[in-house]
């Protein structure tokens, strides 16, 4: 098998020792709130001590944060008013009783606020017009004309990269909204990526393998470009940096890389941008805590499983039935995505 990996101890030099020092820190407070957890599991009611354990923890990321310019986290750099949208969206992403069409729906959800987020709310920009033709016909074919953010020349520069499986349709989803986003409708190329991590080892001694064999890529359709990646979990920014660091090694040149993520835990977060000098994160929540499998908590599970419906060992499913998966509505409505998912695969 062609492949590139990388291994956690790769990404751990990356970080400083007061990233190391302020991680362990936000760790051991979180580990302080497993006895609450248990407590209330067996139906003691310390929901004023869980909800004081987390703002506690909230704000000493956030304050963390504050000098970090590349990591932008929704609820830190909006305004208060809609900070609970992404509460009431994750928490229902996060229960375990949400089943999977209304997974699916969130997610959608989820980053159509993150586009927003990362291309819209951040900064002024100057205005751009559509003209939309109209079913009316009486008394004469009706018109009608909407102002929105000029984009053009930022989106028709950029390429989605899909790591495969939990990203294929939050990468989907990104590029849905570049087209409509765009007053050409422009269609971003895709690039895929097999990144597999080796479960047998801990989060300490994790090793990233990138499956070459098993991964669709034109590098020409990525040179000089923007490159979004679109993963609803960040755990360690392992699977991205071992991504970014092969296309280095074969002479990428890239103009922007953009992360945008449901969740990102903090470790993650401070080693994604420790590790890609070009990268800018936007995620909709930040949590504390890694476990030593590299499972982000309190997390929301296997967003993959979650999005595709669990694989069986004997027969995984390969790009094109991931695709299929999902019905013929979903299909549809990201037909021209389809397309370009197809054309990367099948040359």
């Amino acid at each position: 098998m062609a492949s590139f990996h990388r291994t956690a101890d790769h990404f751990r030099h990356l970080l400083s020792p007061q990233d190391h020092t302020l991680i362990e820190s936000i760790h051991e407070d979180y580990r302080r709130l497993f006895a609450l957890f248990q407590r209330h599991s067996q139906g003691d009611t310390c929901e004023k001590k869980l909800i004081e354990g987390f703002d506690a923890i909230g704000e000493k990321m956030k304050s963390a944060l504050s000098q970090e310019d590349r990591i932008h986290v929704y609820g830190f750099e909006t305004p208060s008013l809609v900070h609970a949208e992404a509460s009431r969206l994750i928490a229902r992403l996060r229960d375990r009783g949400t089943q999977r069409p209304e997974f699916v729906y969130l997610i959608q959800r989820a980053y159509e606020m993150l586009f927003h987020f990362g291309y819209n709310l951040r900064q002024r920009r100057e205005k751009n017009y559509l003209l939309v033709e109209t079913p009316v016909e009486n008394p004469v074919r009706n018109w009608a004309v909407h102002k929105i953010s000029n984009l053009d020349e930022e989106l028709e520069r950029t390429a989605v990269c899909v790591m495969l499986r939990g990203a294929l349709l939050p990468s989907l989803i990104m590029s849905k909204e570049i087209q409509e986003h765009t007053t050409r409708h422009y269609i971003t190329p895709f690039a895929l990526f097999r990144v597999k991590r080796n479960e047998e080892r801990s989060e300490r001694d994790m090793e990233y393998i990138l499956d070459l064999d098993r991964s669709f890529f034109d590098i020409e359709n990525l040179q000089g470009r923007d490159l979004i990646f679109a993963d609803p979990m960040n755990a360690t920014g392992g699977s991205m940096i071992t991504v970014v660091e092969y296309l280095r090694s074969q002479g990428v040149k890239f103009g922007r890389i953009l992360s945008f993520h449901a969740i990102t835990s903090f470790k993650g977060a401070l080693q994604t941008v420790r590790g890609i000098p070009e990268a800018e994160l936007y995620t909709l929540w930040l949590d504390p805590y890694l476990n030593d499998a590299a499972y982000i908590l309190p997390g929301l599970g296997d967003a993959g499983d979650r999005l595709n419906g669990p694989d069986t060992r004997e027969s995984p499913r390969n790009i094109l039935q991931l695709l299929a998966g999902f019905g013929p509505a979903t299909m549809d409505l990201y037909r021209n995505q389809v397309a370009a998912v197809e054309r990367a695969v099948l040359g």
